[in-house]
């Protein structure tokens, strides 16, 4: 089973980009990845960014972390 978490982007510096959920920061590969902006959200999977997803759609999910008792936003 793979799973792909949603993370906002903080920094980026040619192909990499600092990531962060829960309090964790991360370092993931942002070469498939146009034009992405800090504040963002992508999908991260091995850490490589596979997409960008929508801020609403990125919170909902890491908001059901949450209630799992997984790490979150705040």
């Amino acid at each position: 089973m793979c799973l792909g978490v949603p993370m906002k982007v903080l920094a980026i510096e040619g192909e990499w980009a600092v990531v962060e959920v829960g309090g964790v920061r991360k370092e993931a590969n942002v070469q498939f990845i146009e034009d992405l902006r800090v504040g963002e959200y992508v999908i991260v999977h091995a850490g490589f960014a596979i997409q960008k997803v929508d801020p609403a759609q990125a919170e909902e999910t890491i908001g059901l972390y949450g209630a799992y008792g997984l790490p979150t936003e705040d």
